[in-house]
């Protein structure tokens, strides 16, 4: 989950940043701030700082460089002659208003991609990437990182989560796949692994960490020995 600051004294500029946040699955809300004094209580809350630079008291420059241990920083501004300097901070992206969503996510994209370099080099395992399924009248979140495996059954899919019931939910092996490549691996034409999961493996099967034991299908023994 990538927890945010947003920092903006023109309301309307800081409600729309709201709204962007709140249409990325994975990024959670910390604050929003009308100016930067007011977002110093939550700065050990957040991984990344969304900041104007154009404020009164104190400009959004002058708030990041005085942070001893500042989060990830994306500036934003009417202003495009800040570039430079935004930089200088080790800025991760610079957004210059107006901007639209698909210009936010892809600074959001670098700050996610920014966290997981900084995970691997700590050797803190990924938090895993947000899914929602689709169960009845309501969507229940979970993170892939704790799923274990999925079981297809005709046109659902068995959903087994670390420390609790399976799920049952309408969906298919290739939206599974596509949520996070990185993560799952079809093993066998009724099932997807976690590949985290994976306590031992063999030519034949593999076994994950709570124990549970699956078999490979002989059509996708290669391409998970190459995987693997």
């Amino acid at each position: 989950m990538i927890r945010a600051i947003l920092i903006d004294d023109e309301p309307l500029a800081l409600k729309l940043l709201e709204v962007y946040v709140s249409r990325i699955s994975d990024m959670q809300l910390t604050a929003s701030c009308s100016s930067a004094d007011a977002a110093r209580p939550f700065l050990g809350e957040a991984d990344v700082l969304f900041v104007d630079i154009n404020m009164p008291d104190i400009s959004g420059m002058e708030f990041v460089r005085s942070l001893e241990n500042p989060p990830l920083i994306v500036f934003t501004t009417a202003y495009s002659e800040y570039a430079v300097e935004g930089f200088r901070v080790n800025a991760v992206d610079y957004l210059v208003k107006p901007f639209g969503f698909n210009e936010f996510k892809e600074a959001v994209d670098r700050v996610r991609n920014m966290l997981d370099l900084k995970a691997r080099a700590e050797g803190v395992p990924a938090e895993g990437k947000v899914i929602f399924f689709q169960m009845g009248h309501q969507k229940r979140r979970v993170s892939s990182a704790d799923i274990l495996y999925v079981e297809s059954m005709g046109a659902y899919l068995r959903v087994f989560i670390a420390g609790e019931d399976p799920l049952v939910v309408l969906g298919n092996f290739k939206s599974i796949l596509n949520a996070d490549p990185d993560c799952f691996f079809r093993i066998h034409k009724s099932f997807v692994i976690n590949l985290q999961q994976i306590r031992q493996s063999g030519r034949s099967s593999v076994t994950l960490t709570d124990g549970t034991v699956l078999p490979i299908g002989e059509s996708y023994r290669r391409s998970f020995g190459e995987k693997n």
